[in-house]
């Protein structure tokens, strides 16, 4: 009830004090409830109300000690959050001001809070005994005064010790006295002689009482002892006493000793030392009550109490007393570290912040004095941060490069504060600060190209090769995800022909490859990274398609088109190593697979022909004798070089005979009994024609041997191939059995009329003859020679100038 008027009274006093440094100061009473308010302090100071909590608003404090009061976000108002209790925080002292700070973030901003704690009557007076113990000889004059100890009260002001009374007796009366710095004291006065013999002990009521609201008091009895005179009171050596400590001294440490002399003799010449006031319940110094010792009992910390005042009295044996002041200087040493005290931090931080950047907060306290408190911070120099003195001990912690995560995603920061004592001290603290990745690096592949290489014909769906992109960002920004980039091969989308992994890189082929259409494409590859926004990479794969022998030999003369042969007629006259006819064939392969030799496997006549192995030429081994028969059967064989080895055969159908006249009747060897009578007439009419037209021709060439001395029997079986039986995509390579620009043929050919004209062209060799003379003849003239076959014949015959 006491402090609710005492509130009510006094009201809350708010005062700003130095607003250009964004101080302020408030005035409250102790022991206000939690959660009152103090002030508006958003209000005071002009901060923006919305922007309080963005910014990290918060009370602290210079010493990190209790935080008496807090700060509503929404309101902005300033709130009591601890009990404040002015008598804990501040004992005697006439003006007791808590200190609290206001801190702001981005950017860091401080005000200094000063509440100005006042006090109410809480405390009752109190003495330090229970009771008060006078032993006074009845020889005492009247007026003789008796100091009575002092009450103690935990207020100040006029809420401390205002008075004392004294219940109503018939020998003392009370005297109230004021000692320096405004304490009340009181001392019984003796108003009427005392006498033993009619009353020995006297018991008293002594109050003493506050100026507080309402007022508080509190009681001590005296119990006073009628003795035989004592006429002599302990005499001080000094009036005040004083002594320099330093903090922190050991137990038992003699600060000084105290002396005071009574000239009386025996029990009334003892003195007695002791403590003339109320003491803490933890007691910092003992007097020696024999000796007058003053001795440390207690801890000794400047930081908590720089000085102390004691009143010390002395008494002889019958309770005469003298008082003197005792005054200790505690001195400061460099008995506290510095401590460090993290007051925000930002974690992680993004790796792309700029250089300069705060990222943290550090408050650095020291509860020594003067240079025993003076602080430098500093922190490692291999981080790319550093600490940038802010307001009063506060600093920032600011970037000073550009980070990279990929590099090094943590950072332990050892921040050391170092004081100016001696020796001086330091302590250390480490931050641990993580840096958080952003999508800063594209995927990028282990090697600048790939090559793939394949045989043709494989299997789809088989691995051709993988690729590989590394990405050293952190979860899914460096997750590499692979696609095939868009584009054609063959006029064909590349989808159709590869695919890729995206999640390994492993390109599989789509389908099967042919090395005679394409022999390499190429295609790209793109690697992203699954970031925001993706980032991507490409590169250039080449896949090359072996070869495999696939491919038979194909013959193109003989042309096994149709149901068709053909024939070359050799001159009888024909030496050994002419050349007779020519086997021309590709393969669609290539390299070796495609290189060809030529073989006859079966002939008439195995020793009369021969051919070449790479060229396919076929040439006589002997000359020609009139012993041969007539008609010659060559099988070839054409064999490419690849593994295993691929063949075809073909037939070469040769005469021997100078004249039409000599070949026999050949019957059609596909005949068909429909038509033979037809098939008959028209051999006969072509017969008849042909040996006419062959008479003639014999007569002119008679004529013209004639003219000869020595006629040259070599022939040349050149035959004309039209281009149009080469198959496209063939190469024309020598020496690998392909055509050779060094054999040219002109073929004149009607097929309109069933027979076939070839017209021999000059010799390109030396040994052969030049040649000029055009066979017309039905193919049922040639059934006899060669007997039943499918297709119809076509020959040719030669004719010598």
């Amino acid at each position: 009830m006491g402090y609710s008027r005492f509130a009510l009274l006094c009201g809350l006093i708010f005062l700003v004090l130095n607003p250009v440094y964004g101080d302020v100061s408030y005035s409250i009473p102790e022991e206000m409830k939690r959660g009152s308010v103090i002030g508006n302090i958003a209000k005071d100071l002009g901060l923006d109300l919305g922007r309080l909590s963005a910014r990290k608003a918060r009370i602290d404090t210079e010493d990190n000690g209790v935080k008496y009061c807090g700060i509503n976000l929404n309101t902005g108002e300033l709130i009591v959050q601890e009990r404040i209790d002015r008598e804990g925080l501040c004992a005697k002292k006439a003006s007791c001001v808590l200190k609290q700070e206001l801190v702001l973030e981005n950017p860091l901003e401080l005000h200094r809070i000063s509440i100005r704690v006042q006090d109410i009557n809480d405390n009752s007076p109190q003495f330090k005994e229970e009771s008060l113990k006078f032993e006074i000889h009845e020889s005492a004059v009247k007026g003789a005064r008796f100091l009575l100890d002092e009450a103690h009260d935990g207020d100040i002001g006029e809420n401390a010790v205002q008075g004392y009374s004294l219940q109503q007796n018939d020998h003392f009366k009370l005297n109230v006295n004021t000692k320096g710095g405004g304490r009340k004291y009181g001392e019984l006065v003796l108003d009427k002689e005392l006498d033993r013999e009619d009353k020995k002990e006297i018991m008293l009521l002594l109050s003493a009482f506050d100026g507080g609201s309402p007022q508080r008091s509190g009681t001590v009895v005296i119990h006073v002892t009628v003795l035989d005179a004592n006429d002599n009171v302990p005499v001080f050596s000094q009036t005040v006493y004083k002594a320099s400590l330093p903090e922190n001294s050991p137990l038992d440490t003699l600060v000084i000793t105290v002396s005071a002399t009574d000239a009386d003799e025996g029990m009334y010449g003892e003195v007695t030392y002791g403590f003339d006031h109320v003491s803490d319940e933890n007691q910092v110094f003992s007097l020696n009550p024999k000796t007058g010792e003053v001795k440390v009992a207690g801890s000794i910390d400047y930081e908590k109490e720089s000085s102390y005042e004691m009143q010390i009295s002395a008494k002889d044996g019958l309770g005469l007393a003298s008082y003197a002041t005792l005054i200790i200087e505690i001195t400061d040493i460099n008995d506290n570290a510095p401590v460090i005290h993290l007051k925000s931090l930002t974690n992680p931080i993004p790796e792309n912040v700029s250089p300069g950047t705060e990222v943290g907060i550090i408050n650095v306290q020291d509860r020594d004095s003067e240079n025993n408190r003076q602080v430098r911070c500093s922190i490692q120099q291999n981080v790319p941060f550093k600490l940038v003195p802010s307001i009063k001990n506060y600093y920032s912690l600011v970037t000073t490069g550009q980070l990279d995560r990929e590099l090094v995603s943590d950072y332990n920061i050892t921040i050391t504060a170092t004081d100016e004592g001696s020796p001086p001290l330091s302590s250390s603290k480490t931050v641990q600060l993580s840096v958080a990745d952003i999508n800063d690096n594209p995927p990028v592949f282990e090697e600048q190209s790939y090559s793939a290489y394949v045989t043709e014909n494989n299997k789809p769906g088989s691995t051709l090769c993988s690729v590989t992109a590394r990405d050293p960002d952190w979860r899914q920004n460096g997750t590499v995800i692979y696609s095939l980039l868009a584009g054609e091969v063959n006029g064909a989308p590349v989808s159709s022909y590869l695919s890729v992994n995206g999640d390994t890189g492993v390109i599989h082929a789509v389908r099967s490859f042919d090395y005679e259409q394409f022999r390499s494409f190429k295609v790209h590859v793109m690697a992203r990274d699954n970031g925001s926004p993706p980032l991507s990479s490409n590169v250039t794969v080449s896949v090359f398609i072996s070869d495999v022998n696939d491919n038979s030999p194909q013959i193109l003369y003989p042309a096994p088109e149709g149901n068709s042969f053909m024939t070359e007629l050799v001159p009888k006259a024909a030496h050994g190593g002419s050349l007779v006819s020519k086997v021309i064939a590709v393969d669609a392969d290539s390299g070796q697979n495609a290189w060809l030799s030529y073989q006859i496997v079966k002939s008439t006549d195995p020793g009369l022909f021969t051919i070449g192995l790479h060229s396919g030429e076929i040439r006589t081994q002997r000359d020609i004798s009139e012993s041969d028969s007539m008609k010659q059967n060559l099988i070839v064989s054409v064999k490419d070089n690849g593994q295993p080895s691929l063949s075809a055969t073909c037939s070469m159908y040769l005469l021997i005979s100078d004249n039409l006249a000599e070949v026999p009747e050949l019957k059609d060897i596909s005949y068909d009994e429909k038509n033979s009578k037809l098939t008959s007439y028209l051999i006969i009419a072509l017969v008849s024609v042909s040996t006419f037209f062959l008479t003639f021709i014999i007569i002119i060439l008679g004529v013209r041997f004639c003219r000869r001395r020595k006629p040259r029997l070599l022939f040349d079986g050149a035959v004309a191939i039209p281009s149009a039986y080469l198959p496209p995509n063939y190469a024309d390579v020598d020496g690998t059995g392909t055509l050779r620009s060094a054999y040219n043929y002109d073929a004149y050919l009607t097929t309109g009329s069933r027979t076939s004209d070839f017209k021999f062209v000059t010799s390109y060799n030396d040994n052969t003859l030049p040649a000029d003379q055009t066979l017309r003849k039905s193919p049922s003239d040639f059934a006899d020679v060669f007997g039943d076959c499918d297709g119809s014949p076509e020959v040719g015959t030669l004719s010598y100038q």
